[in-house]
């Protein structure tokens, strides 16, 4: 079991954005940029690329809200996708608010986020996806 599969099931507690019956999205704990998020499916499987193609078109799908509501509560020019699956043998796909290429660069140093932080991005990103939904 990986450790996306626990926050999955909540034993390993997470910044939860959005979730359904096939995703997960939580904002990253070792972030690139303000905002970074991460898509999971719920099936436990290493690479995206062998999800079979309705799965992963139905997890672009789930991602566009996001992507949406990403722009708006971290006032970006837009909001980059990402794959990378070095870190977690569990297919993932990241959500990167950007302002300029340098914010994509997987080699720098991450970000430091308090808790109280974490829980007030995680309140601006949902806020945006409710005003979304109206």
């Amino acid at each position: 079991m990986t450790i996306f599969s626990k926050i999955i099931s909540g034993e390993i507690p997470s910044y939860k954005i959005l979730e359904n019956d096939k995703f997960f999205a939580f904002l990253d704990i070792n972030p690139l940029v303000e905002g970074h998020v991460l898509v999971i499916p719920k099936t436990e499987v290493d690479k995206l690329y062998d999800l079979d193609d309705t799965y992963l078109s139905e997890m672009l799908v789930f991602a566009k809200p996001l992507c949406h509501a990403l722009e708006s509560a971290m006032n970006c020019v837009r909001v980059g996708l990402s794959v990378i699956g070095l870190e977690v043998p569990h297919a993932h796909l990241h959500l990167l608010p950007i302002n300029e290429m340098d914010d994509t660069n997987f080699t720098r140093k991450k970000l430091q986020f308090s808790p109280e932080e974490m829980q007030e991005i995680q309140r601006k990103i949902i806020s945006a996806i409710n005003e979304q939904s109206k």
